[in-house]
């Protein structure tokens, strides 16, 4: 039987990194994979696929509606090779799936491919169509994510009720797609579609899309996709999904307990994500599973074992590819002995639409309920020059800091690139700068960028220059 000091379940954000991090602080570490391929959900089904398809519909996009503007004129029709878009998806995944496989044999990482189970605490059984073999563990890290979630009454069968995951491989267009669910997923999907020619409508139960980000946030992105032709239908509640061959309805009452109904050929339901712990079998090694389906733990992810911990997706937080890359490394610390920390304030929020989307630290809405008292500058992107250069406008940054020390408490972004800007601001709040220290930071000219120069400015006793 081969012995280990850690070994890791699950092969995506969390579970490759916590590999990896192990290895290099002298570990001897295994890796188990349910699937044939390693990089989880995020490399394979999320994270990496749904970028792909987002650049790829952004070119088609400009190609139809921006470069004429540009001075680019291109002979005959613009047409979409579907079939090619979703290949090189699929091309793009497949490059990256691969790099990890390299990190592994870099690392000296035995990788093992099937379902990992507990057989006790410090045993795993791995279970392949082939074999089940046993491993001896000294440690083990938990970390095999989440799966889309659902609503009680909605079958998916995954050819025309569909999650993200089969969102991602189409082989059409679809005529009209219902998205039940205005978060991340459903917005980024929606809007790949959009571009394409689908007619695209998003319902929502709340009264607002991606309503866990700021309120302007929330505003300024319906501004813009209603503007790009996507319809929403907030304060929505969805009751029924029903399919009869090509076609899908679903019947919801709105905020007056009107009943609405919506037809179209594709329904996505993207709802949120929930914990993945099917055949983990925690149970024999005492592991306690929340009501919720998430493994518990404590502030140093250790669970009620000792020598079991869990990161990412199936412990408590934000479901984020980023959050677990972190966990994995931090847990990998601790078991060498190290006293790492995450500030989890400090954990960004993207929305891959365009504009982009990105906010970190506190939202104006819980400082408002908390009673804190701050100031708040916002600046428009519309006011840049590299804006107008780019034909970028829509958007904004607004920094919200403490009225009294100036700290900056919070930072959200609409605009292009903000998804790579926001790192500023991480920065800058991992440093406890005020709006004032990045008020007086020199920014190149002409940038994104100098809309946080500016947003800054405006939260210092309403400074900004440019408006």
């Amino acid at each position: 039987m081969s012995k280990y000091d850690v070994a890791v379940i699950g092969s995506g954000p969390g579970g490759y990194v916590a590999a990896i991090r192990c290895a290099q602080l002298g570990m001897k570490t295994a890796i188990i994979e349910k699937y044939s391929v390693l990089g989880g959900t995020c490399l394979n089904v999320g994270c990496i696929p749904s970028k792909a398809l987002l650049d790829s519909s952004h070119h088609y996009e400009d190609a139809i509606k921006h470069f004429e503007e540009h001075g680019i004129e291109i002979p005959g029709e613009v047409k979409i090779n579907f079939k090619k878009m979703i290949e090189r998806k699929a091309s793009v995944v497949d490059q990256t799936t691969k790099g990890i496989e390299f990190l592994m044999n870099k690392n000296k990482i035995d990788v093992f491919t099937g379902m990992g189970s507990f057989k006790d605490a410090t045993h795993i059984d791995i279970t392949s169509e082939s074999k089940t073999e046993t491993i001896e563990a000294t440690n083990t890290i938990i970390a095999t994510g989440s799966k889309p979630a659902s609503l009680p009454f909605i079958k998916i069968d995954k050819e025309r009720i569909i999650t993200s995951t089969e969102a991602l491989s189409l082989t059409e267009i679809p005529k009209h797609m219902i998205v039940i669910g205005g978060g991340v997923i459903g917005l980024e999907l929606g809007q790949v579609y959009r571009r394409l020619g689908s007619e695209v409508s998003v319902v929502e139960y709340m009264d607002r899309i991606i309503p866990t980000m700021d309120s302007a946030q929330s505003k300024e992105l319906t501004k813009v996709m209603k503007k790009q032709g996507v319809k929403f239908y907030l304060s929505h509640k969805v009751s029924a999904v029903s399919r009869k061959k090509n076609e899908i309805t679903v019947t919801a009452t709105d905020k007056k307990d009107n009943e609405v109904t919506f037809t179209g050929d594709y329904c996505l339901v993207s709802v949120g994500r929930k914990a993945y712990t099917e055949g983990l079998k925690p149970e024999n090694a005492g592991v306690k599973i929340t009501e919720r389906g998430l493994v518990e733990t404590n502030e140093h992810l250790q669970t009620n074992v000792k020598n079991i911990y869990a990161i990412g997706d199936v412990v408590k937080g934000a479901m984020l590819a980023h959050k677990a890359s972190e966990e994995g490394s931090l847990v990998a610390e601790i078991l060498a002995g190290q006293k790492p920390h995450i500030d989890y304030n400090l954990i960004p929020g993207v929305v891959y639409t365009w504009p982009e989307v990105a906010s970190v630290g506190k939202t104006e809405e819980q400082l408002k309920e908390a009673k804190f008292e701050y100031k708040s500058g916002q600046f428009p992107m519309r006011a840049l020059g590299r804006s107008r250069a780019s034909g970028d406008t829509d958007g904004f940054v607004k920094i919200l800091s403490d009225k009294t020390t100036d700290e900056v408490l919070g930072v959200h972004m609409v605009g292009a690139r903000v998804a790579d800007l926001i790192a500023e601001a991480v920065t800058a709040m991992e440093f406890r700068a005020s709006a004032e220290d990045i008020a007086r930071m020199s920014h190149a000219h002409p940038t994104y960028a100098e809309a946080v120069k500016e947003a800054a400015l405006a939260a210092t006793e309403n400074r900004a220059l440019h408006i």
